[in-house]
């Protein structure tokens, strides 16, 4: 089974040599690996089972380091970002050539956020570059909120579980889209709709 422990030096190691690392987020436990790294990339789809046809979410600590990988950041996105992050909101955005084909999935967009979570912004800050983290289950299987339910499904096949406790929320975030002429909602989550239609008509 995997380690579970609380040393984000440690996680950061690894996802600096191309390990992938389960990590707390304000929702649910994602497993996390370099989102600029295709060969980390690929590992985490095997691991869990992932249809490639299902691009992964990047995470970062900050807007200006999202700059960095998307070709645009448009007004109404920023409004969203400004009331929501760090928090369970996910921004589709166009995606530049930082990011490689296999986050996403034969499109040209990326979903981007930056959770809420202290101990993973903290590790997330000690980064060069963003995680590809999509939920730490086998797929199809429940979205785990506790170290011991990552273990319990991934546990042989990844080294390391950061242990952040029970994540507050449990279920996943909300994802909204700007790639179109308006902003469009492409899933419902812990973000209510009228939520981010008041802050955009705001």
């Amino acid at each position: 089974m995997a380690q579970i422990g609380k040393d984000i030096k440690v996680a950061a190691s690894l996802l600096n040599t191309s390990k992938l690392v389960a990590i707390p987020t304000d929702t649910v436990y994602g497993l996390a690996g370099n989102a600029f790294d295709p060969e980390s990339i690929k590992a985490i789809y095997a691991v869990k089972g992932r249809p490639m046809d299902k691009a992964l979410i990047a995470q970062t600590d900050s807007i200006e380091k999202v700059r960095t990988f998307v070709k645009e950041f448009p007004k109404a996105a920023e409004k969203l970002a400004a009331k929501f992050w760090p928090g369970a909101l996910t921004l589709v955005l166009e995606a530049n050539e930082k990011i490689p084909p296999e986050m996403l999935a034969g499109g040209h967009t990326v979903g981007v956020r930056i959770c809420g979570h202290p101990m993973t912004l903290a590790l997330l800050g000690k980064l060069d570059f963003p995680v590809a983290l999509p939920s730490a289950n086998l797929h199809s299987q429940p979205s785990p909120v506790t170290a011991q339910e990552v273990d319990a499904q991934l546990g042989d096949q990844i080294e390391y579980i950061l242990d952040g406790d029970k994540c507050d929320i449990g279920f996943e975030s909300t994802i909204v889209g700007f790639t179109g002429e308006k902003p469009l909602i492409l899933r419902q989550g812990a973000i209510a709709a009228e939520d981010i239609f008041a802050v955009l008509e705001a």
